[in-house]
């Protein structure tokens, strides 16, 4: 009897020590993934969401004004993304007018215009202007954005051979019903601005301060040229910079407190925000491989192999990226321009690899509350352009941009 309960006992406690083990192993398995430590860490305001609207270069836009005014030891505020759309639209489909339908017109837009809304029109804060005037609670524009097209093609296309004086008091009237009347004065705390001086008196905030920075080859480095996307319907020019150089102004922003807008490419399967919570460019793509690198592949040590196959999964190796790789892959069409952030900080992974941390404008989506984190490959590949404070540019790049 003895015999049998002492079995029975070494049973039960081999079944435990088992089942601790599994319990390990899966706890383990759970935790297998990133795991960042923050390095560097800018003020930034809450995370918003854009919904269904494609303005996302508004909220990153105004997102990095906001951190803007908390550098210069400001009170944050939360500014409003519809009064930059409203105006944007409004100037937009002048141009598409005047263009004679020649020009991208649709909600997309670039960080310039939120500098330029900010020059020749102002900020207002999101409590005076929401621009939610259709019964939604939060971004739902597709019928907007459609209605505001059949109406420019109309004028475009009418048959009278001149213009009306009414087709612009038309569509600025389609954006009153949609977004509400922008307003050209407010009371904010108990003070009268209108959104020219409550950019300047209140925010501190002036759009000549901000320029954007890209690189590519096929305009001379340290000179400007007009960023060929199709979002970019001002036309409006850029600082062409070698990649390094591009790498040298992020940091040194970052680096002195400063955050950056961030215009990317967001097609590729390396851009898992949502899953992984991380934009990274892995080093293998067995689909695309030639017979002669699959047998390169095949001769790899299984470790080599699962730090490349592993590299979304968790920190693994990543393609080295050149200027030549950038060209390649905006003349092919295979970087465009997708989507507007909010690089805020750095941070680095378990194995001590550095990445930024990016705000978006996709509400809290992820696990990271709605931030991801991306590295320096997916950076130096897939950004088209930056948006930074002047005084965030090491002072010999300056010097040749003449800024």
């Amino acid at each position: 009897m003895k015999n049998i309960l002492s079995v029975a006992l070494l049973a039960v406690s081999l079944l435990s020590v088992d089942a601790a083990i599994a319990g390990q192993k899966k706890k383990k398995d759970k935790v297998e993934g990133y795991v960042f430590t923050p390095v560097k860490e800018i003020q930034a305001t809450s995370v918003k969401d854009q919904n269904r609207s494609g303005t996302c270069w508004a909220y990153s836009g105004e997102s990095f004004l906001e951190s803007e005014m908390m550098r210069m030891g400001k009170q944050p505020v939360d500014l409003s993304e519809m009064f930059v759309v409203y105006h944007t639209y409004a100037d937009k489909a002048r141009k598409y007018v005047r263009m004679h339908g020649y020009l991208n017109f649709g909600p997309g837009g670039a960080f310039h215009d939120v500098s330029y809304v900010l020059s020749k029109y102002g900020v207002v804060p999101e409590s005076v202007y929401s621009g939610m005037n259709y019964g939604e609670e939060k971004p739902v524009q597709g019928e907007m954005d459609t209605m505001l097209k059949a109406q420019v093609d109309a004028v475009v296309k009418n048959k009278n051979r001149k213009l009306s004086t009414a087709w612009d008091k038309a569509v600025v009237s389609t954006l009153d019903a949609y977004l509400g009347e922008a307003p050209k004065k407010f009371k904010y705390e108990g003070k009268e601005y209108t959104p020219q001086s409550f950019a300047k008196d209140y925010c501190g905030l002036n759009g000549d301060d901000y320029v954007e920075i890209s690189s590519y080859t096929h305009h001379p480095f340290y000179s400007k040229f007009i960023l060929e996307v199709p979002d970019n319907w001002m036309w409006n020019d850029v600082y062409n910079v070698p990649l390094q150089d591009l790498d040298r102004i992020m940091n040194n922003a970052i680096d002195n407190g400063f955050t950056v807008g961030w215009a990317a490419d967001v097609s590729e399967k390396g851009f898992a925000t949502k899953s992984k919570g991380v934009a990274v460019v892995p080093d293998i793509n067995i689909k695309e491989m030639s017979d002669a690198e699959i047998s390169k592949w095949e001769a790899l040590s299984s470790k080599e192999k699962s730090q490349k196959i592993n590299a979304v999964n968790k920190p693994g190796l990543e393609k080295k990226i050149t200027q030549e790789m950038r060209q390649v892959a905006f003349d092919n069409y295979e970087t465009t321009d997708d989507h507007g952030m909010h690089i805020v900080g750095t941070a680095k992974d378990q194995t001590g690899k550095m990445y930024y941390k990016v705000k978006n404008s996709w509400g809290s989506y992820n696990d990271y509350k709605g931030y991801f984190y991306c590295s320096k490959a997916f950076f130096d590949y897939k950004t088209m352009c930056i948006m930074v404070h002047k005084d965030a540019i090491p002072a010999d790049i300056r010097k040749k941009l003449g800024l």
